[in-house]
């Protein structure tokens, strides 16, 4: 029996087979099949009295969702002109904003800014997400975002600085980290 929903990416059948349980991948879907018990019956017809199970599969097939986007590209800040603009623009919205202050020698920077955008893309209508390259930028800038060690996410809102995350470790615990700062401000 075949049930085909309106909705094209949800696909639900029901078939009868006597296969293990498997899980396939292929071009970004996920078909995923799952085997349950039904019920046991006794087979008299034959001499040795068998059990056979009847064992129903179900698979569900679903695709990601394509009307969000995977990853947001951060939006670079090269003078302070550019941040007082963006923080104005913040302030009026009443939204924060994700500063990954990073340079382009840095390892863990250069790693990490792809994790984020794609945090950003999580967070896409809730606040945006900025970077600034020390080395391309005035040193007063800087001074301003009072950066010491790098990557250093900030979170800003209200036109000053209300949390940041050092990025020294692991590049998975910084993400957590950041979502975590994310959430309790907004």
């Amino acid at each position: 029996m075949s049930i085909l929903a309106p909705n094209s990416q949800i696909l639900y059948r029901e078939i009868y087979n006597r296969e293990n349980q498997h899980l396939f991948l292929n071009s970004g879907g996920k078909l995923n099949i799952v085997k349950s018990y039904g019920f046991c019956f006794v087979d008299k017809r034959r001499g040795d009295w068998k059990k056979k199970i009847k064992r129903e599969i179900r698979i569900h097939a679903s695709w990601a969702d394509l009307s969000r986007p995977a990853a947001v590209e951060m939006q670079p800040i090269e003078s302070s002109e550019q941040l007082d603009q963006i923080l104005d623009s913040a302030k009026e919205l009443s939204q924060p904003i994700i500063i990954d202050w990073m340079a382009a020698w840095c390892r863990k920077c250069i790693y990490l800014k792809p994790k984020l955008e794609k945090l950003a893309a999580e967070f896409d209508t809730k606040l945006k997400f900025y970077y600034v390259d020390v080395n391309k930028v005035p040193q007063t800038l800087v001074k301003r975002g009072n950066i010491s060690k790098m990557p250093t996410i900030q979170l800003w809102k209200d036109g000053e600085m209300k949390a940041e995350v050092i990025g020294g470790h692991k590049a998975w615990l910084v993400i957590e980290e950041v979502r975590e700062m994310i959430k309790n401000f907004i």
